[in-house]
């Protein structure tokens, strides 16, 4: 899943083709608890603000809590 930072701030982009600068994370909750920590922000070269990382933690927590199986 990309997740861009554009003028106005930090979303997830689900087509893949919003202008700005884009990072990816897989859509399991684990990759997203862990980009939150920092490096999602490191990719995006911002800091998250709080609004940015309650949509994203929003968006997080649509995502099944188990990986998926083979």
């Amino acid at each position: 899943m990309r997740i861009v930072r554009s003028g106005d701030g930090v979303r997830v982009d689900p087509t893949g083709k919003l202008a700005g600068r884009g990072a990816y994370l897989h859509d399991r909750r684990s990759c997203w608890e862990a980009g939150l920590k920092g490096s999602l922000a490191r990719a995006l070269k911002t800091d998250l603000s709080n609004a940015d990382r309650e949509q994203l933690e929003a968006f997080m927590n649509t995502l099944p809590q188990t990986e998926p199986g083979p």
